[in-house]
């Protein structure tokens, strides 16, 4: 069982496209220090890379499917890792590979049909993928007119009511306890997420996996809202968000969600990724579907 964190093989390319954080080295030893259980696996051949995880009898990629929302081979597209793994894996053992773009599945499928094992492949979830236009007058002309008119209402009564809102972004263990604080207020189960060893994890993430915490704040300095994303030169990935109740009425969610697409246009970024769910409010600003796809299979004896 190969566990080496400090492998060069982290620097490979994912061969899913866009896929934000999830498979690098920081996020992964990140979610194994809080969260993993059983045995790692970080297999390795032939300029591939697949972080795995064996327990229970259960053969997945490293980083819970609740929590980690792509995954995907590092390096060569058709994942000889895969086969280097199969001598470690006991047979009858299940293999679960969740949460894969399609050009993963492909690579994954090919490496198992390889091994002469015949795969389930099934469409599981979707991330809502927002392909950002130019200028903000492009995206704002590109949403259906209900949406636009409802959009710039939206923002016209934040304004007039809170103030011009604006986007800082904070840092440091203050802003994540911020964050967890306002997802604490939530109703339901989202409040009930943010237990003290999840807002530990939302904590190492922060130092060390590099996240960010963007807060919409009002004219006053108020808080509308904590948003958790993570970005690089081409993408603004949406992990996590909660808002201050009491402006529920001021709809901040939707009206910060703008400043951030406005923002993310303006520095050039190709793609808003609001991450896994199908919400209706990501397809309303204008997100696609990306399907995500589950392959499962049993090791042969």
């Amino acid at each position: 069982m190969a566990d080496n964190w400090s492998t060069p093989a982290f620097e490979l390319p994912p061969v899913g496209a866009r896929i934000g954080p999830f498979m690098s080295r920081t996020w992964l030893k990140t979610w194994w220090n809080h969260r993993g259980r059983g045995d790692l696996i970080l297999a390795e051949a032939d300029e591939s890379l697949l972080p795995l995880v064996v327990d229970n009898g259960v053969v997945e990629f490293a980083g819970e499917a609740d929590l980690t929302d792509y995954h995907s081979p590092l390096g060569s597209p058709d994942a000889p890792a895969l086969d280097a793994a199969m001598p470690d894996l006991r047979a009858g053992s299940l293999l679960r590979f969740d949460s894969l773009p399609a050009e993963a599945a492909a690579g994954i499928t090919a490496a198992l049909r390889r091994a002469e094992i015949s795969p389930s492949i099934e469409e599981h979830t979707v991330t809502a993928v927002l392909h950002l236009p130019e200028s903000f007058d492009e995206y704002l002309a590109a949403l259906a007119k209900k949406e636009r008119h409802e959009l710039r209402r939206k923002r016209r009564r934040f304004d007039n009511e809170a103030g011009p809102a604006r986007v800082e972004r904070r840092s440091g263990s203050d802003a994540v306890a911020l964050f967890a604080r306002l997802h604490r207020l939530s109703a339901g189960d989202k409040g009930a997420f943010m237990s003290e060893k999840m807002e530990a994890f939302f904590v190492g993430l922060h130092k060390e996996a590099g996240r960010v915490v963007d807060m919409p704040v009002t004219d006053s300095g108020r808080v509308a809202s904590a948003i958790f994303s993570f970005e690089d030169a081409s993408g603004y990935y949406l992990y996590n968000s909660a808002f201050e109740p009491e402006l529920q009425h001021l709809s901040p969610g939707n009206v910060m969600l703008s400043h951030l697409i406005e923002r993310a246009i303006e520095q050039g970024k190709i793609v808003f990724d609001f991450l896994k769910g199908d919400e209706r409010y990501k397809f309303k600003l204008g997100a696609e579907a990306r399907p995500l796809y589950l392959i499962t299979a049993k090791v042969p004896s």
